[in-house]
């Protein structure tokens, strides 16, 4: 039984993989189950136990788009809120479903059939923003929710254009862009201690996954 479940499970991200590769090459309209089935080892039957129909598939691959695999606890929140973009800023380029979440919300048909993400992660931003105003780490003037919102929209322009612009991997330029946010939100004694290299989601991902072993 137990193996049984864990081939289920491979199955079904081995479809959402592939779903997310043609959703990224082709666009939501244009995928179609018959190109799917014709990029993996699965059976149309096997296929509808799990999915059923197109729209479903693009629903799974936003549900998984708001991911803290890797965060941390840090002694500062900001530090938290940083590492989360960053660590997005990572896993996007290595990771078809994450790219196919913003695919499909940055597309005009599928956005109007299934929403985005995005206020899910304004929320999340919003959240430790909050903890770090609380916590003296940022400058009074700031606002949570605006800066919340305002990093989603930059981090996705961002990365939008470093798809079409590769001189420099997204890591480095979200990693550019706290260089100019920070300043403006930080307290200076907090600044001073936050790392935003470029480095550093890489770093988190392998700690991680060297407790997990």
């Amino acid at each position: 039984m137990l193996a049984k479940q864990e081939r289920a499970v491979r199955t079904r991200r081995a479809i959402l993989d592939a779903a997310s590769e043609l959703f990224n090459e082709v666009g939501y309209e244009a995928t179609t189950i018959g190109a799917l089935l014709a990029r993996i080892d699965v059976t149309r039957g096997g296929l509808y136990f799990h999915f059923t129909t197109k729209e479903q598939l693009a629903r799974a691959v936003l549900d998984e788009a708001v991911t803290l695999e890797g965060v941390r606890p840090q002694a500062f929140k900001l530090q938290e809120w940083v590492d989360i973009a960053l660590l997005l800023a990572h896993r996007v380029p290595r990771e078809p479903i994450l790219r196919a979440s913003i695919r499909l919300s940055v597309d005009p048909v599928s956005r109007r059939l299934f929403g985005t993400r995005w206020p899910d992660w304004i929320e999340v931003g919003h959240g430790l923003l909050v903890e770090a105003r609380d916590k003296g780490e940022l400058l009074p003037h700031v606002d949570p929710d605006e800066i919340a919102r305002l990093l989603v929209g930059a981090w996705t322009g961002v990365q939008l254009v470093t798809e079409v612009l590769p001189e420099r991997t997204l890591s480095e330029e979200i990693s550019s862009l706290f260089a100019l946010i920070l300043p403006n939100i930080a307290s200076s004694g907090v600044l001073a201690r936050l790392d935003t290299s470029p480095y550093r989601a890489e770093r988190l991902l392998q700690t991680a996954h060297s407790e997990v072993e």
